[in-house]
């Protein structure tokens, strides 16, 4: 799950200031689970805009609004080529790798963020998301009985657990559970407690810049569009 935030109305008018058409563009999967850039959002900030312009008096017109099921796959964006063709720039309610995929698509047009990415994580229960994956780059949740140290420590160590554990939650924070208590309580489960015997270097923050081309069978259907 991804989690964002709109951008503050008078940040985005601001940012879409110098263009005479903009195309709002919204995601529909993530953006709209978490309410920040789905098909009711991008319908809001159009609407939102149009009364701080016509306040305003700058002339700004929003040219045009979409949403797609999702920004960060090429065949999507393909379906917008032609609304792209005739705006100056798009604002984009997709998430940080959204604005980046549009962005690389539409390289003659400036891909302005209208959302604050926050984290990527995984719903707890409704409205409630907790982080899970920072994208280090570095996964080791193998090792790890599939529950990441960089998130769920708030120390991040990458070797646990370390001496201020009391009761099972973290010094730090007392209503965390200890990250490293739980992974050792999975892996004694799977009879694998001879992982928490390793010593883990440190993480090489190299890998986090560096581009990675993920291979995947998994075909997607661009007619499954939303607008």
């Amino acid at each position: 799950m991804i989690v964002a935030e709109q951008k503050p109305l008078d940040e985005i008018s601001r940012m879409i200031a110098s263009y005479e058409r903009v195309l709002i563009l919204g995601c529909g999967t993530c953006m709209t689970v978490c309410d920040a850039g789905g098909e009711r959002e991008v319908s809001f900030l159009h609407n939102a805009l149009r009364v701080a312009q016509s306040k305003i008096g700058n002339g700004i017109h929003i040219f045009w609004e979409y949403t797609l099921k999702r920004q960060c796959d090429p065949e999507f964006l393909e379906l917008i080529v032609e609304r792209v063709a005739e705006v100056d720039a798009v604002l984009s309610l997709g998430c940080g790798i959204g604005v980046q995929a549009v962005a690389e698509r539409f390289p003659e047009l400036p891909s302005l963020p209208g959302v604050n990415t926050s984290f990527m994580g995984m719903t707890r229960e409704t409205g409630v998301w907790d982080e899970r994956c920072a994208a280090c780059g570095d996964c080791r949740l193998e090792d790890t009985a599939g529950i990441c140290p960089i998130t769920r420590c708030i120390k991040g160590i990458l070797n646990g657990p370390c001496a201020g554990t009391k009761n099972g939650k973290c010094e730090a924070n007392k209503d965390m559970d200890c990250a490293w208590l739980l992974v050792y309580e999975r892996l004694e489960k799977l009879a694998q407690l001879e992982r928490m015997r390793r010593y883990y270097p440190p993480r090489n923050f190299r890998t986090i810049p560096r581009p990675r081309r993920i291979i995947s069978k998994t075909s997607v259907d661009p007619g499954e569009e939303y607008g």
